[in-house]
């Protein structure tokens, strides 16, 4: 052996081990957001607006920029969290430190972390993102690295269980042949049912008409929100499999993460899960279990776009894509699309609302139907949604 070879094979058995137990890899920068904007971005106040029923988070830097979002339904639950304990955090703060600020807010209430507090903070993080592309006249994509796409894929979701399995298909035909959608995502099962469903064979008999239906140009996935123990979750697995499509969602009730890789591990189907869960350390320690193929975390449940990126780069990291759960439409919807745009790993779809909703008089532009199968990235500042003056004139604040 060479004396160098030597040398350098001793040196590195002699070096000390990783440590296992240091500090989070997820906790290493993203973004670097103090080389994008030279200049601080003091956040000067956050005001909670309700204003048509919904409530907005808006935040103004002392330079008199601001920065607008429409907050999640469920934040009405969590006000209190929101106005006393989450913005007085952030009050006086550099909002391009958002990556150092998302650790000290949760180190300072760790004790309420959970969807009632990772919410509240979604919300005032994601108003701070749009604060600082309206202030630095730049996107949100554009601040996370660059948008890889003009426009998003999406695939149809937002169904229930309240119809027979017929006029749910027929719903999802419309939808496809309205919008140029090239997936389907069907609810099966019951809702953390304990394998009921709403009534007796409808979850087979929905499955298998959908793919008569389509045929095989449609990707049909679908979500059992919990509704099976695994026994019934591996029956209904394979089922999905003899159809081909292509993931199987929530299987298990999402805090049985055990059960949720014993069915990952019989399957060949990819399971999708993660919209429940805002802990990044239960994340990684779900990707280090391979109790999934499908990383889906929520932007809202888990806390925004700093821990949502945190979790891609743990998916990436596995060999895992992600796709963010999402709920969201229209100028709401706005702040998936350019996470979308702008995760590596992200695909191959996101989802969005079977039906387009009429266009609400809270914002003017853009428009974000879905076209040919794919909402259009928006390329104004931060977001890029432009809101109706008249609407925010409107709006109440919230104390």
């Amino acid at each position: 052996m060479l004396r160098r070879t030597f040398l350098t094979s001793a040196s590195a058995a002699l070096a000390p081990a990783a440590d296992p137990y240091s500090t989070p890899a997820w906790e290493a920068p993203l973004f670097n957001l103090r080389d994008k904007l030279k200049s601080p971005v003091r956040i000067a106040s956050i005001d909670v607006l309700r204003a048509g029923g919904k409530i907005l988070v808006r935040s103004t830097s002392s330079e008199g920029a601001t920065g607008i979002v429409l907050a999640k339904d469920p934040i009405e639950d969590y006000l209190p969290i929101l106005l006393r304990r989450v913005i007085p955090f952030y009050l006086n703060k550099d909002a391009r430190d958002l990556e150092s600020l998302i650790d000290g807010v949760y180190q300072q209430h760790y004790k309420l972390a959970g969807q009632g507090f990772w919410l509240p903070v979604a919300a005032v993080e994601m108003s701070l993102w749009d604060l600082l592309g309206r202030t630095s006249n730049k996107t949100v994509a554009d601040l996370m690295g660059g948008a890889r796409m003009k426009a998003v894929p999406v695939y149809l979701s937002g169904s229930g269980r309240e119809v027979t399995a017929e006029e749910e298909v027929d719903v999802y035909v419309r939808g496809v042949q309205e919008t140029g959608a090239k997936a389907v995502k069907f609810k099966i099962g019951g809702r953390m049912s304990r394998n009921a469903d709403t009534y007796p064979k409808r979850t087979e008999t929905m499955l298998a008409l959908a793919r008569k239906r389509f045929g095989p140009d449609v990707k049909l996935y679908a979500d059992a929100n919990g509704s099976y123990d695994v026994r019934r979750a591996i029956e209904v697995g394979r089922f999905l499999e003899s159809l081909d499509f292509k993931f199987f969602e929530e299987p298990c009730p999402w805090e049985q993460i055990e059960w949720t890789k014993a069915v990952a591990d019989a399957l060949k189907i990819p399971i999708a899960f993660g919209e429940q869960n805002s802990s990044l350390a239960e994340f990684q320690r779900i990707i280090n279990l391979r109790a999934f193929k499908i990383v889906q975390p929520d932007l809202n449940y888990n806390g925004g776009i700093v821990k949502a990126a945190r979790v891609a780069r743990m998916a990436a990291k596995a060999g895992m894509t992600i796709v963010n759960h999402n709920t969201e439409t229209g100028a709401a919807g706005a702040k998936l699309l350019h996470f979308a745009a702008a995760t590596p790993n992200f695909g191959p779809d996101i989802e969005w609302a079977r039906r387009t909703p009429p266009k609400p008089v809270s914002w003017q532009s853009p428009n974000l139907d879905v076209v040919s199968g794919a909402v259009p990235l928006p390329t104004g500042p931060g977001f890029g949604i432009k809101y109706d003056p008249d609407y925010l004139k409107k709006a109440q604040r919230v104390l």
